[in-house]
């Protein structure tokens, strides 16, 4: 179960299983254009089998990039990419709100027989480059599964604001748009993974969406769940993909609805995204000094999984 780590200095840090022969991922921390909020993203991701389950600058929204955290709306500007929701003018070309998450070192680098690291840090700016938050990000891949045909990634995110005033997460819906409470960590799929199949776990507050989701095909956009799976079949080549976003137990997990008050924003039509959202409904406010820390997990798999098996095997995992 040997994992390998290549370092192209300046550009990204790729990550492969040996065995398989497959590359699991790259994680590319070279800034890109303006426009699109340059920030470090990982693509392409794979499952083990070497099955593509992650999209770069589809032409809808050239500013996906694979999976990545983002900022939709944070104190008024635009950490997303590409244009700027404002609420009655739809979505606007406003250069000037868009920002950018810059790297600034890796602190840790490396990769063992089960398990690569990597740890960075990394500066959120406004488009006038002010520092506004500094992250230490942590991404591992670890729980290689040949078995199962799995591999697990784990990504850690502590979001430090160094401005002398609250900075105030959202996102569209937080600004008037229904269903588009994406912001935070966020995964667009292949375009093949279209009209795929999205179900959660079974809680009290989202089995009845959920088996509704899982039976029916409809997104369960909204929800509040521990974990949430999308399972996509591939183009080029026969069989599908599971990938599997959970949260992680030491998220901030206070509010009205108890446990898990992330909402999960989730698309299978026109196309294939996730974001377990930091602000669906309402704006999240982290104060001067302060630091929002965020873990999730995500299991990538080759073949469709069931609920019965996607918990079954979250249960063996330790995080």
């Amino acid at each position: 179960m040997t994992l390998s780590l290549t370092h192209v200095h300046g550009d990204r840090i790729t990550v492969a299983h040996e065995a398989a022969g497959t590359e699991l991922f790259s994680y590319v921390y070279r800034p890109e254009a303006d426009w699109e909020a340059p920030k470090p993203y990982l693509h392409p991701v794979r499952t083990l089998s070497g099955g593509l389950v992650t999209d770069y600058r589809p032409n809808d929204h050239r500013w996906h990039k694979g999976l990545q955290l983002t900022a939709s709306h944070l104190s008024g500007q635009n950490l997303w990419g590409g244009n700027t929701y404002v609420h009655g003018e739809g979505y606007l070309a406003l250069p000037k709100k868009v920002g950018s998450m810059a790297h600034v070192a890796f602190e840790e680098v490396g990769a063992a027989a089960d398990r690569a690291v990597i740890a960075e840090r990394l500066t959120w700016h406004p488009r006038d480059g002010e520092l506004w938050a500094e992250e230490e990000r942590r991404i591992e891949a670890r729980d290689v599964d040949p078995e199962t045909g799995s591999w697990t990634l784990v990504w850690t995110s502590a979001v430090t604001n160094r401005r002398a005033e609250p900075l105030r997460f959202g996102s569209p819906t937080t600004h008037g748009r229904p269903a588009a409470g994406y912001t935070g960590l966020f995964w667009r799929g292949p375009r093949a993974f279209r009209g795929g199949r999205v179900f959660t776990a079974e809680s009290a507050d989202s089995a009845a969406t959920a088996e509704s989701a899982e039976s029916a095909g409809s997104d369960p956009m909204g929800c509040q769940a521990p974990w949430l799976a999308y399972v996509g079949e591939h183009d080029g080549r026969d069989g599908h993909a599971t990938v599997v976003f959970e949260h992680a137990p030491s998220n901030d997990h206070s509010g009205e609805k108890g446990t898990h008050p992330a909402h999960w924003f989730v698309r299978s039509d026109p196309f294939a995204a996730v974001a377990p959202s930091w602000a669906f409904h309402e704006e999240l406010v982290l104060p001067p000094g302060e630091t929002l820390a965020r873990a999730y997990r995500v299991v990538v798999a080759d073949g469709a999984w069931d609920r019965a098996r996607v918990a079954a095997h979250l249960a063996g995992l330790t995080w």
